[in-house]
């Protein structure tokens, strides 16, 4: 997953982050890309700790999805 913009010729970090899902607190690993300018700013970190904050695996994802088509009348 890509972490803020990353321009044509920008040069790429990569970097593992820890995440968790919010719902159901399964461990997800976490290949993470960014710029190098990008990385390590307040911008970046504000952005990481939202991105921790809201994170749902695919799974969560799905039933939420298909609960809120459930919804729908």
């Amino acid at each position: 997953m890509i972490i803020g913009k990353i321009k044509k010729n920008e040069k790429k970090i990569e970097f593992e982050l820890h995440i968790t899902c919010v719902s159901c607190k399964r461990k997800v690993p976490g290949g993470m890309k960014t710029s190098e300018k990008y990385y390590g700013t307040d911008l970046f970190c504000e952005e990481i700790k939202k991105f921790r904050e809201n994170y749902l695996c695919g799974r969560c994802r799905d039933e939420k999805r298909i609960l809120k088509n459930r919804m729908k009348p």
